[in-house]
Order: structure tokens, then C-alpha cells, then sequence
């Protein structure tokens, strides 16, 4: 039987987070999705992990989702969205989680385990974004917010015509979702961005002592498998696999389930590591 989400939220930093819970119990994992996306492109992982037992929070940062999404930019940067992590597992009473995320959402996984190591218990990161990355997302992404700035009227046309479309379909929804935002948001978002840190530096990364898992994709110019590569070197209790492609925890999701699973049962199954 599907695991149905229960969908809450709280304040941070004078912003509505929201967020959405499967299951229950004390083995917490953190989804955080990918930039201008949001939780549903979880909707394929969170109920099979639910129904394994673990308790499954998938947050939408702000600027995303159904979080609140304010115009300016200085509201969004990734040290900012790590603490947002840590208030979440503040807001819900948890010690310590799991905390993992995609392309965005792994690089906030890495400031979360740089403020508060405390707190993570082990780390998922799928297509983190380091310093080879940071060139293919410039590419996309200042041009990306040129155009946003250009065009605010006529994406905001485009955003109210998306939101009238029935979510029917998983992988179609979310090649849409982008049009369906405020463009305004998606334009802060990215200068916020843009204009901070990619990820922790280096010297910070190498100290991340957490279980770690990482994802890397084959062929995909934005998150180039060496930085999944890289990240696997540098930190000391990482270890790396390969997606097929980027579609495959989209499309066809029951092997990298399966290893991340078989993933968090070692986790829990050992005491948590003293780290800091």
C-alpha cells in the first residue's frame, strides 16, 4: 500500500517552508530537490523508502515549490538553505538525519554537514555541482536569467497558461514545472545563487566525515561525473555509483531504490560517528 505524504510547513528566517512527510520513525532522511524544481521530483523515491521503514521529509526551499517566494535575491544562497535544513530538523525534533538532495539539493546537503556535522548522519548526493560544474551552469544559467529579466510580462503569461495544465504525468510535469513559476522568483533565485558559493570549500569538504553516498551521472554537461568523482575522493567515507543516465532515478528508479536503501540500513545499522 502507497504511503500517503502529509503535507506541513513552518517559519524560518521569516519565510513559510513547506514541506511534505511518509511514514514515521526515528530513521529520518532529508530529501532536497534540484534548482527551480521542487519535491515532487522525489515522488518516485519517498513512498518505496517509506514503505521500507525510514521516515521520508521532503522539503521545498524557499523560492520553490510551495514555499514562499520572495523577489529578492538576498534571500537565496546555499549557506542559507543549510541552515534552512538544520531549522527543519529544529522544527521537527529530530537530532540527527539523513540528508540528501539533487544537483542543488546536494550541494545544500554539503553546507548542512559543514554547519551543524552534528546533526547529519550520513549524506546522498546525487549530481553534486563543484568547481568543473560551476562553467556548464554558467552557461545555462546567467543566459537563463538575462532572458527572465527581459521578458518578466511575457513569462508571467506563460506561468498563468502552465498552472491551468492537470499534473498527470511524472516525467512531463516536471520538464514543465520551470514555466509554471513566478518569474520573478526564478530571476531572484538565480542571482542569489549566481552571486554566492557553489558548494563549501574545499578545505571544509575534506572534513566531512559522514557515510556518504554519491550519485553520478554519465554525459550531463551541468553535473559532470567528475565532480560525483571528486566529491567521492574527498570525503573520507564516500563511496560512488553510477546512474545509467539522468533519467533513470525519474523513469526507472527500483536500482538506485535498491542501493540506497541497502545504503541507509548501514547507516542506521551502526552508532552514529562522533563528528565536528
Amino acid at each position: 500500500m502507497r504511503i500517503p505524504a502529509v503535507v506541513s510547513s513552518f517559519v524560518h528566517r521569516g519565510l513559510r517552508i513547506s514541506f511534505r512527510e511518509y511514514g514515521h520513525g526515528p530513521r529520518a532522511i532529508v530529501l532536497v530537490h534540484g534548482l527551480l524544481m521542487d519535491g515532487s521530483m522525489f515522488e518516485k523515491v519517498a513512498p518505496p523508502l517509506a514503505e521500507r521503514g525510514h521516515r521520508v521529509i521532503v522539503v521545498d526551499l524557499p523560492g520553490h515549490g510551495a514555499s514562499d517566494q520572495p523577489h529578492d535575491m538576498g534571500a537565496y544562497s546555499m549557506t542559507a538553505y543549510g541552515r534552512d535544513v538544520i531549522a527543519l530538523l529544529d522544527h521537527l525534533g529530530l537530532e540527527t538525519a539523513v540528508i540528501g538532495g539533487t544537483s542543488l539539493g546536494a550541494n545544500v546537503g554539503l553546507e548542512a554537514a559543514v554547519a551543524a556535522p552534528e546533526r547529519v548522519r550520513a549524506l546522498v548526493l546525487e549530481m553534486p555541482v563543484l568547481e568543473k560544474g560551476i562553467t556548464g551552469a554558467g552557461v545555462l544559467f546567467v543566459p537563463l536569467a538575462f532572458v527572465l529579466r527581459l521578458s518578466q510580462r511575457g513569462m508571467r503569461a506563460v506561468s498563468r497558461a502552465t498552472r491551468k495544465i492537470p499534473r498527470t504525468l511524472f516525467l512531463l510535469d516536471l520538464l514543465i514545472d520551470f514555466a509554471r513559476r513566478d518569474p520573478a522568483s526564478s530571476l531572484a533565485v538565480l542571482d542569489g545563487i549566481t552571486f554566492g558559493r557553489v558548494a563549501p570549500p574545499l578545505e571544509d569538504r575534506r572534513r566531512i566525515a559522514h557515510p556518504t553516498l554519491v550519485i553520478g551521472h554519465p554525459s550531463d554537461p551541468i553535473h559532470p561525473f567528475s565532480d560525483a568523482d571528486r566529491t567521492a575522493r574527498e570525503l573520507p567515507r564516500a563511496r560512488m555509483i553510477e546512474a545509467r543516465s539522468i533519467y533513470e532515478w525519474r523513469v526507472r528508479p527500483a536500482r538506485l531504490n535498491a542501493e540506497l536503501a541497502s545504503f541507509l540500513d548501514g547507516v542506521w545499522a551502526e552508532p552514529a560517528a562522533r563528528v565536528g
